[in-house]
This record gives structure tokens, C-alpha cells and sequence, in this order.
């Protein structure tokens, strides 16, 4: 069963309220309040789907009252219809420069009420589901920027991996007496300085045992030596 949607009734005469309640009540969950003052408490409270607002009220007409509830982040949304008599002035530009999406003039035609009740709950609607869709798609295509951002910065490290893979991969040419390697030019290049060259191996120079016996054989006399 659907739920039944929520109507606020603001109007300064109880008389007025009475008639509305009595045409939508069966199709509608309705609040009143009688003041500008109580319709934006109930406003903030309930959050009704429409109001329907009078607009010569004391204290707080209309006017101001559609003005505090479009400031309003909570209720800016909530569609507003002014109810305003014939033989009352009504500024309709004003009207609807504030924010009103309609109005009806009393006395009230239950055809013309229940009609645009209908019609501006319909728009309402309609507006959530393409807000609803257009927040689903913002969000699908943040993530999907951030999945291609993520990929980019996989594929570059998989490149400068490969790359560091291809420096030192392949056939060495390198001498069998001196141990020299051969580059791509062909000049023969110390061992150390090919691979420096070529990855980002550090070199730390020493001399071996074995060297040390044939180059300084004194030196190593010694070290073998007792105390």
C-alpha cells in the first residue's frame, strides 16, 4: 500500500482550513497551523511534501513566511501553493519569484484544489527520482575516475618495472680474460660502470683474499702470520 503523502494547510481562518482538510483528507496525511510562525516549526518538524499556504495572514504574511522556508536548507525544496481570495491583491510575479510553484483562489473549486495538489505532488516526485539519478551517476563517475586514475598508476609502475627488468636482460658480450662488457656501440666498458650504468646498483670497492695474495703477497704473508 503506498504511503499516503503530507500536506501542510496554513490559513489564518479556521473555516478555510476546514474546507481543505474535508476535500483531501481521504488521499493526504494534513497539518494546519493558523500563523506563520507555527507553519515554519511544522515545516521544519514534519517536512510535508506540499504546503499550502494563505497570504494575507497577521503577524507574518505569506509572502514571508514562503521566504524563511526557502532559506531554509531543510524545507528550500518543499513545493509551496498560495491561497489568496478574488478579491485580494496578489502580486504573481512576486509569488513566484519567492519560490511558489502555483496558486488557488478562494472560494475554493474542489476540482481546481484536488487537481493541483495532484499535479505539483506528481512534479515533486518526478524531480527526487531524476535528483536521485543524477546524484547515482556523479557518484558512479567519480569512482569510475578514480578505478582509471588507480589503473594509470599501475600501469606506470608496471612499465618502470619492466623497464628495469629489460636494462640489464638479454646476452652480455664480456671478455674472457678481462671480464669487460661490451654495450650496444661497441666499446668495452668496466664491469662496474656497465652496471651502474645501466640499474641502480651501488658499488662498494674492496679486494678480495684471492687478490690480495697476488697483488700485495707481503701484506697477505702477514695477515697469515701469527702474533
Amino acid at each position: 500500500m503506498k504511503k499516503k503523502e503530507k500536506l501542510l494547510i496554513v490559513d489564518d481562518m479556521t473555516e478555510n482550513i476546514d474546507v481543505l482538510v474535508a476535500l483531501l483528507k481521504d488521499e493526504y496525511m494534513i497539518a494546519a497551523a493558523r500563523n506563520g510562525k507555527r507553519a515554519v516549526e511544522l515545516a521544519e518538524k514534519n517536512l510535508p511534501d506540499l504546503i499550502m499556504l494563505d497570504i494575507v495572514m497577521p503577524d507574518m504574511d505569506g509572502y514571508t513566511v514562503c521566504r524563511k522556508l526557502k532559506a531554509l536548507e531543510i524545507t528550500k525544496n518543499i513545493p509551496i501553493i498560495f491561497i489568496t481570495a478574488v478579491s485580494e491583491a496578489m502580486d504573481e510575479a512576486k509569488s513566484f519569484r519567492l519560490g511558489a510553484v502555483d496558486y488557488i483562489t478562494k472560494p475554493f473549486s474542489p476540482l481546481t484544489v484536488k487537481a493541483r495538489v495532484k499535479t505539483h505532488l506528481a512534479l515533486k516526485t518526478s524531480q527526487n527520482k531524476l535528483a536521485q539519478k543524477n546524484a547515482a551517476l556523479v557518484h558512479e563517475i567519480e569512482q569510475r575516475k578514480k578505478a582509471e586514475a588507480e589503473q594509470t598508476r599501475l600501469i606506470g609502475q608496471l612499465q618502470e618495472a619492466l623497464a628495469q627488468v629489460k636494462q640489464l636482460s638479454g646476452l652480455l658480450p664480456i671478455c674472457a680474460n678481462c671480464k669487460k662488457i661490451r654495450d650496444d656501440d661497441g666499446y668495452w666498458n668496466q664491469v662496474d660502470d656497465y652496471i651502474g650504468r645501466y640499474s641502480d646498483v651501488k658499488f662498494s670497492h674492496g679486494i678480495c683474499p684471492d687478490c690480495v695474495k697476488k697483488l700485495y703477497p707481503d701484506m697477505a704473508d702477514k695477515r697469515l702470520r701469527p702474533d
